[in-house]
């Protein structure tokens, strides 16, 4: 691979751990309101934030009732599969891992848990443990969009972008135009520093799904890294309340301006 990909000047570079999360089940991208939580800002409240902390709630309480189930029945891969769900859900990853990786040990031939568990290692950093786990979730004779975009986003991880492209590609052609891949496909791209081809990628993301948020965040701080911020704010300011807009078009700005900071030492 170029070693032009790797310079510390380029603006994909320097904001890796911002561009790719891996939630793995599709493959998203985060939010501007997880890149803002990565680099430390706080966000204004807002009606959105409020009903995330009620989903977090929600999700807190479910993770009770399947711990008790999981602990009465741990061969049970459907549980077992739930609970580890629920783990990834509240930012338990190691324990979705250990969970997940006890459950393949009894179903080895389960592809269900072998994707869960490639993803749960993915979550935590566990990137070529991850990919060749998902690798025995898929099947050529059955082949699965999701975890096909799932190995291409570990891939990108991992550094190996054109890999992953090709990933992401057989991806498409089961689902073709699939937002959540396309996305993932842009910000492969902005791994290499090929804004233009990143910005039409995700610009057909967002033609397909506008209402999608991550979506417009990650075409967002494409069009900001080509210097076109105020098509960004416009962008990640769409159908918003004021205050969450707000604190959006904030992240965006700092992250932009971290970028530069570091692009010009």
């Amino acid at each position: 691979m170029s070693q032009r990909l790797f310079r510390s000047s380029s603006p994909a570079r320097v904001l890796l751990p911002a561009l790719l999360v891996l939630g793995l089940c599709g493959c998203q991208t985060a939010g501007l309101e997880d890149v803002t939580g990565a680099l430390g800002s706080k966000p204004e409240k807002s009606r959105a934030a409020e009903a995330r902390a009620e989903a977090r709630s929600e999700a807190r309480s479910d993770l009770d009732g399947l711990r008790e189930r999981y602990r009465a029945k741990q061969g049970d891969p459907e549980i077992a599969l739930a609970y580890g769900k629920a783990l990834r859900d509240t930012g338990q990853r190691s324990q979705a891992v250990a969970v997940l990786e006890q459950a393949v040990l009894g179903h080895s031939g389960n592809r269900a848990l072998l994707a869960a568990y490639g993803r749960a290692l993915a979550d935590n950093g566990n990137f070529q443990q991850a990919f060749d786990v998902l690798t025995k979730a898929h099947s050529p004779e059955d082949p699965d969009w999701h975890i096909l975009s799932a190995q291409g986003a570990v891939l990108d991880q991992m550094g190996r972008n054109e890999e992953a492209q090709q990933y992401y590609a057989s991806a498409l052609k089961i689902r073709p135009d699939e937002p959540s891949v396309l996305s993932n496909l842009g910000l492969s791209y902005v791994l290499q520093n090929n804004l233009p081809k990143a910005e039409q990628t995700l610009g057909r993301a967002y033609q397909r799904n506008p209402s999608d948020a991550r979506v417009r965040a990650n075409l967002a701080l494409v069009l900001g890294l080509q210097g076109r911020q105020a098509e960004a704010e416009i962008l990640v300011k769409a159908d918003l309340p004021p205050d969450e807009a707000a604190a959006k078009v904030n992240a965006l700005r700092e992250m932009l301006s971290k970028k530069q900071q570091r692009a010009d030492k």
